[in-house]
């Protein structure tokens, strides 16, 4: 597989994922002809650029007799997530904070709240939902530092 920093380094081709992009959020794909009259680029241009964006894996192609579709696959951009992420949150504090709030907008006791529950003599949750629970609360974890991820990449952004 070829070093996807070089694939991306091109700015024709990165404007060609670019396009594949906007597809992606439609459901559909992109024939080269549409690509062509999208990025007013030579056809001989546009499928070099899309044999190296195939090689690297970042798109697909669907061929109905004489033509061809394209569609985006980010799954290899995710290693240059990975990569990049530590460099945008370095340096940034991204600390996000949670308040439970009743229907009436009046605060009421969330997970966190440690003290809320300290005088109840009976068991809050039976075991099975208790455990569930803490499932739940791995996964909200989780999900917390993905968006932390992405507010400090926001924040470079602005």
């Amino acid at each position: 597989m070829p070093d996807i920093f070089g694939v991306i380094a091109d700015a024709t081709r990165r404007d060609i994922l670019q396009v594949l992009l906007e597809r992606v959020q439609r459901d559909a794909e992109i024939s080269v002809s549409e690509i062509v009259g999208q990025l007013e680029i030579s056809q001989p241009t546009v499928s070099k650029h899309l044999k190296v964006l195939r090689e690297a894996e970042l798109v697909t192609v669907r061929e109905e007799g004489q033509h061809r579709y394209y569609s985006l696959n980010a799954e290899p951009l995710e290693m240059i997530e990975d990569f990049i992420i530590p460099f945008l949150s370095a340096g940034f504090d991204t600390e996000v904070t949670v308040e439970y709030l009743s229907e009436s907008g009046e605060r009421i006791p969330g997970p966190g709240d440690q003290d809320a529950f300290a005088n109840l003599d009976e068991e809050v949750l039976p075991e099975e939902a208790a455990a569930a629970a803490e499932r739940m609360g791995r996964a909200a974890a989780r999900a917390e530092n993905r968006v932390k991820e992405l507010v400090a990449r926001f924040r470079l952004r602005e």
